[in-house]
């Protein structure tokens, strides 16, 4: 923006005038990260009657966009291509399209290292590529979930080096990705949307900017209010999943139906949020997000001593799952060594196709280190090539030749009643045949 521009006969300020721009929609806005977050984010401002530039190093990503070819479930390609096709998005592997940008959101991965540890080489190499195009007069926002303080401590401080001034020359902000992948009723547009700047200013500006495209914005008063909110969020559905996985571990003893004494204890109006238990925890969310703020209170010199035994009991459900596997093919007449142990399901969760963290893998692992031939079924996940699992997937009805049948993930398109029928020996880990009576299901 040139002085020119700032000294109008108006006198409008650089906010009022990104202000201006946003209201009338003519803010051109930038989205770095074409993933499951950053690609609905574009398309929803796209929609909005924003011009909107998707910034990814994956040239792939890059140009299936540009084709309108989505890679994303809950994102049609029906969807994404006329938005391709009008001009309203696009993308490009080049960040010096920030020069030309009014807005940029940061949705790039915050994976942990093994040590447990936040790496932050994506957010850092992402703004310092922007930092070198960045310019008076732009909104940016990191959505990457991390430790509280990063967008204060770690991206303020790259975005200054230019000189400008935060809350008056560009304003920062974090809002917390809240997406949940394959869910048909919350998507991104009615997900309502956090949002905490470096100053009020900043706040009010990433205020304005989301309410143009999403249908509610819930302003707090910093970033690390904004920053927190994710990890509470989720550190709650993780502590609680380690409980009812404790459960299913002290009902198997007792030989009680962890799912019949949830189902029961959900009827209370008031008080009880039903959890399920499972064969671990997948996603780049729950399994993640709870150690950074484990790793951040330690810095404090805080133990988040509900984290790591949550931690600890999700971690342990895997090797639950093959030792269930295991007595179940024992209780059979047949050993591990040797037995063909059939997959249904291998995405973290139902109905999609993300791997990350998904606990299919340690189970066929865990399995395959026993002896265990092992085959998979997912409609979502064709080939699996993974460290000591080369795979493709196979048809339904190859289960019949196996000696057991391990239900991981609980895909709506499975035909559970012929499953019952051609399976010699099923292991439930989802409560999948819930009503279903017969000695060949083992259940969690």
């Amino acid at each position: 923006m040139s002085e020119t521009e700032v000294t109008t006969a108006d006198t409008l300020s650089i906010g009022s005038l990104l202000a201006e721009k946003i209201r009338s929609r003519s803010a051109r806005v930038g989205i770095v990260g074409l993933g499951y977050v950053g690609l609905p984010l574009a398309v929803e401002f796209a929609k909005a009657g924003f011009h909107v530039t998707g910034i990814d190093i994956s040239a792939e990503k890059v140009r299936r966009v540009n084709a309108g070819d989505s890679y994303v479930g809950d994102i049609p390609s029906a969807v994404l291509g006329p938005l391709v096709e009008s001009g309203m998005l696009r993308a490009t592997a080049d960040f010096q399209a920030v020069a030309e940008l009014d807005t940029i959101n940061i949705c790039v991965p915050t994976p942990l290292r093994k040590t447990k540890d936040p790496d932050m080489s994506f957010i850092i190499s992402s703004c310092q590529e922007v930092a070198r195009y960045f310019h008076s007069g732009m909104l940016a926002i990191l959505e990457s979930t991390t430790y509280p303080g990063t967008t204060d401590e770690l991206v303020l401080p790259i975005l200054e080096k230019s000189g400008l001034q935060v809350g008056q020359d560009f304003f920062l902000c974090f809002s917390p990705e809240r997406v949940d992948p394959g869910n048909p009723q919350y998507q991104t547009a009615n997900i309502p949307k956090v949002v905490g700047g470096c100053t009020p200013a900043c706040t009010d500006m990433g205020r304005l900017f989301y309410s143009q495209a999403l249908d509610r914005v819930v302003p707090v008063s910093s970033t690390q209010v904004a920053e927190m909110v994710k990890l509470l969020e989720n550190t709650f559905r993780m502590i609680n999943i380690g409980l009812a996985n404790e459960m299913a571990l002290m009902c198997d003893r007792m030989g009680i139906d962890v799912w019949e004494v949830i189902d029961a204890a959900a009827t209370k109006p008031f008080g009880f949020m039903p959890f399920y238990p499972g064969p671990g925890l997948g996603g780049h969310c729950i399994p993640v997000d709870p150690f950074y703020l484990s790793w951040k209170t330690k810095q404090a010199g805080i133990e988040a001593r509900f984290i790591e035994l949550a931690g600890h009991i999700n971690g342990y459900m895997p090797q639950f799952v093959a030792d269930k596997v295991q007595q179940a093919l024992n209780h059979a007449g047949k050993p591990v060594l040797g037995s063909r142990i059939h997959v249904m399901g291998i995405a973290y969760k139902r109905d999609i196709d993300d791997l990350r963290e998904s606990p299919a893998l340690d189970v066929m692992l865990l399995l395959k280190r026993r002896g265990g031939k092992i085959c998979y079924t997912d409609p979502y996940v064709p080939e699996l090539h993974v460290e000591g699992l080369e795979l493709e997937s196979q048809p339904e009805e190859s289960i019949e030749s196996a000696d057991c049948v391990v239900i991981v993930t609980d895909h709506s398109s499975f035909d559970y009643g012929k499953l019952v029928e051609r399976a010699a020996l099923i292991v439930d880990t989802r409560n999948a045949l819930k009503g279903v009576n017969s000695s060949k299901i083992v259940r969690l």
